[in-house]
């Protein structure tokens, strides 16, 4: 069973069709696996008899030839931000560690419908709030690779879709979703030597997605690969009518057009996106990826994104503003944790004191502080505008280029615990996620080089609205001449 290592969606979904493997051997061959690297804490909760019982069904679909879905028989993880029916539901918290909620999310819904198989839910930072994997109440989760500099250092391995990430890197599940309201997708996948996909906000439904920041907060796939990337993303993308933000465009067939090439795309770069402390080896990377667009018949642009500095600020004050509305529900009334008080103000205190873990408590305060009377106006309208301009600026850049390529993160993995104490370190770990977010476009993260060290780098790829198809095409001639599969061997 060893040769099934590394294998890609496609490859596997190959296997199946032909009989080669069955889903149940695919299965539990990643069970295994999953119980001899306990210490990388990838998952909160595994699943199982559950996952027998869905390889078994699409084992049968793969014996009759009929009803084959897009992932049917792939095993995968679930990060633990999306309700499973009969299935615990934490967030990452201990608010909701005995959870389980009695509906599907309309992303999981989606999946299992395709045919896929779920091994169990990925740890994340709680609530989402995090860019390491280090605020969950179960612990951190740890990223598979090893600086070649110091083998012995635990690396983290990004946030907030850590557990999900570190899953695929391990080889512990061939695909996972994750979820990103500033960079949780992209982040973890540049960590991880991963493809990490942000749709366009509207392309997933958050119907069923424990809610951070509801105007951010957006459903997108962690996997091996491009080709990969574009099957789980159209397998999760529907129209939801239980989610009033979530869009009636139509659906592209994504992995028809992964291999069409750049030529004549113009690819946007933005001089602003040499921030501080934008490591050499990944400005080096970046300017690779330059040339590997050029190569292939893409048309380099200059552009200007002038409000690029104000998009961490203003994400910073938005984030946490809706993050306080919407954890308000969290009282120790209606469902999780509940503390004992003598009466319901101190039942609320109690609960949320013990419930909530630091990271999370600051997030709420800085959201209070902004939406409260005298603050309002001065914080919470003023980042509104400003979002309004980060967004013009992305559409003034659209009228000159069809997409946008940028680094994904200032730098690659680092120690577990090395930023934990600063807490305005660890936000910039997302400076260069953070705008594609607050505008609402589809942006991809591919692995493209490794660091001196050995780690891996991530090149971003942004697009316009509900234009997903151009970041799968240039990522994928950014995966092929890479060679990024055959560097990390």
């Amino acid at each position: 069973m060893s040769n099934l290592s590394d294998l890609t969606i496609s490859q596997a979904k190959e296997l199946l069709l032909n009989r080669s493997i069955s889903s149940v051997e695919l299965t539990k061959f990643f069970f295994d696996k999953i119980s001899n690297f306990k210490n990388l804490n990838c998952f909160i909760t595994e699943t199982f008899d559950q996952a027998l019982k869905m390889s078994k069904i699409s084992d049968e679909k793969y014996k009759l030839k009929k009803d084959i879905g897009l992932m049917e028989g792939i095993p995968i993880g679930m990060k633990d931000l999306f309700c499973t029916n009969q299935i615990k539901t934490t967030a990452g918290s201990k608010i909701l560690k005995n959870f389980i909620p009695f509906y599907e999310s309309t992303v999981s819904k989606n999946l299992w419908e395709e045919g896929a198989v779920l091994l169990g839910k990925t740890n994340l930072d709680e609530f989402a709030m995090g860019s390491a994997n280090t605020t969950s109440f179960f612990g951190n989760v740890v990223n598979p690779w090893k600086s070649k500099n110091d083998i012995d250092k635990k690396l983290v391995p990004g946030g907030s879709s850590g557990g999900s990430a570190s899953a695929v890197a391990a080889d512990l599940c061939l695909a996972a979703t994750g979820s990103d309201t500033g960079g949780s997708i992209r982040q973890p996948a540049s960590f991880c030597g991963l493809v990490g996909m942000k749709p366009t906000y509207g392309r997933c439904s958050r119907f069923g997605m424990i809610a951070f920041a509801s105007s951010l907060d957006q459903a997108g796939p962690i996997t091996k690969d491009v080709l990969d990337s574009s099957i789980m993303l159209k397998s999760m993308c529907s129209y939801d009518k239980k989610d009033s933000t979530s869009s009636k465009m139509e659906i592209p067939d994504f992995p028809k057009i992964v291999k069409l090439g750049v030529k004549g795309i113009r690819v946007g770069i933005p001089d602003e996106y040499i921030v501080d402390g934008l490591n050499s080896n990944v400005n080096d990377n970046w300017q690779k990826g330059i040339e590997w667009l050029k190569s292939e018949g893409a048309e380099i642009i200059e552009i200007n994104l002038p409000h690029t500095q104000s998009a961490l600020p203003t994400y910073y004050i938005l984030a946490p503003a809706e993050a306080s509305a919407n954890l308000a529900r969290y009282d120790g009334i209606r469902f999780g944790l509940r503390e004992i008080g003598k009466d319901l103000d101190e039942v609320y205190k109690n609960t949320r004191a013990s419930g909530f873990g630091n990271e999370v408590k600051r997030r709420i305060m800085i959201g209070t502080y902004v939406l409260s009377a005298g603050y309002y106006d001065a914080y919470y309208l003023k980042a509104l505008k400003v979002r309004k301009l980060i967004s013009d600026d992305f559409s003034k850049a659209f009228e000159k280029c069809d997409c946008i390529l940028t680094p994904t993160t200032p730098g690659v993995a680092f120690g577990i615990g090395e930023k934990q104490d600063d807490p305005l370190e660890m936000y910039l770990n997302d400076v260069l996620t953070v705008p594609a977010s607050l505008a609402g476009l589809p942006a991809i993260s591919v692995p493209s080089g490794l660091n001196d060290e050995g780690l891996p780098i991530g090149l971003q790829i942004v697009a316009r609205p509900f234009d997903e198809e151009t970041c799968f095409k240039a990522a994928f001639v950014i995966e092929q001449l890479s060679n990024f599969n055959k560097l990390k061997n």
